[in-house]
């Protein structure tokens, strides 16, 4: 079944384009939510100067995009995981505490950029891909370390209040 689009829809095509979908999908999902309609001549002529301003819209989100993508080459991240001594974390990192953590460094990445195939569930470092749009994309790196240990694995070297004082003072015999 053709459909002609009225809005962007990702991995599908933009808006003013008459595509291919199956019945179901143009019945049950695109039409039902406004993202669709009929092709005929009417409907086509209507949104044409949607399909001009969205043209540029999208050429303007693009650049930024893209400026975007050049930022985060080579970019690193840490985030820190309560994990029980074989390394497993007690829960998981997300997509949500990837795109926090890039926020905190000064990219404005969204949680729904980042693209993961699992949530990551044990210390590790992986490579992890973020995708603006179908053509746009790029990669950064995630390390996952257990609290209050530094990207190394060593510890911080801080200690709490709590800890100088569960240590014994050393005495010396003079």
């Amino acid at each position: 079944m053709q459909v002609l689009l009225l809005q962007d829809v990702r991995k599908l095509g933009h808006l003013g384009d008459v595509v291919d979908v199956k019945v179901g999908y143009a019945r049950n999902y695109l039409i039902p939510q406004l993202l669709a309609t009929t092709p005929t001549e009417d409907n086509i002529s209507a949104i044409a100067e949607a399909k001009k301003q969205a043209a540029l819209a999208r050429a303007q989100r693009d650049k930024e995009f893209r400026a975007l993508v050049d930022s985060l080459v080579d970019v690193s991240v840490t985030i820190e995981a309560a994990a029980n001594p074989e390394g497993t974390l007690y829960g998981s990192v997300g997509a949500r505490e990837i795109a926090a953590a890039l926020q905190e460094l000064g990219h404005p990445i969204k949680e729904e950029h980042v693209v993961l195939d699992a949530a990551i569930r044990t210390l590790d470092n992986r490579t992890v891909k973020i995708e603006f749009t179908d053509e746009i994309a790029t990669e950064v790196k995630v390390w996952v370390v257990r609290d209050g240990e530094s990207l190394d694995g060593e510890d911080d070297g801080t200690e709490s209040e709590e800890q100088r004082d569960e240590q014994p003072e050393e005495q010396y015999d003079e």
